[in-house]
């Protein structure tokens, strides 16, 4: 796995480094589509490169920003049109009921605002965040508005430490990869606990 994380990387920075800002954008958009690019590591690097003067700092923030929003609502798109109708048919195979699915319905109706712009700033989550939302059906033009400037911090500080760090931005991945970890054993965890209870009940 930390081989796969490594040439991954190593790709990112290639494209971006043939590519320019294009390379910024597509990278951005795969990522917030579920695909495994870590921004962790296209984000600082282009602040590195826009404090060497090959990029400016905030079209890089706005544009990874607006990158963020176009791959969630592909998420979004997917997971309305879909995804719902796939677990509504399909989800009692994964342990999903309609009691289940009207929780979800109920607990993103109340939180589903919080949940959309605070999830974008954390690890992991961020990325996947937009599917439920899509088949939960949240407002769309909230749905918009929230992603937005949900992603904006999170875009502006990845480029700022990236930006202040200069040639060492690299070494700040670990520390990311590390919060990775930890997230992806915490939804592990509640995976479990989702499949113990129901499958005692």
């Amino acid at each position: 796995m930390s081989a796969l994380l490594s040439y991954i990387s190593s790709f990112a920075l290639s494209f971006i480094d043939k590519t320019g800002y294009a390379g910024v954008f597509v990278l951005s958009v795969v990522e917030s589509a579920a695909i495994p690019i870590p921004s962790e590591v296209v984000i600082p690097f282009s602040g590195f490169l826009a404090a060497i003067g090959r990029f400016s700092f905030w079209p890089v923030v706005i544009l990874a920003t607006l990158a963020n929003l176009t791959g969630s609502l592909i998420l979004y798109w997917i997971g309305k049109s879909g995804g719902r109708w796939i677990v509504e048919r399909y989800g009692k195979y994964f342990l999903i009921h309609k009691k289940d699915i009207e929780r979800g319905d109920a607990w993103f109706k109340k939180y589903g605002s919080s949940a959309v712009f605070f999830s974008r700033m954390l690890p992991v989550i961020r990325t996947f965040i937009s599917l439920p939302a899509g088949i939960a059906l949240v407002d769309f033009k909230k749905f918009v508005i929230l992603t937005f400037f949900g992603a904006l911090p999170w875009n502006l500080t990845l480029a700022f430490i990236g930006f202040k760090a200069g040639e060492n931005w690299g070494l700040l991945h670990d520390y990311f990869r590390q919060a990775d970890v930890f997230i992806v054993i915490l939804l592990c965890a509640g995976v479990v606990w989702y499949v113990f209870k129901h499958r005692r009940h």
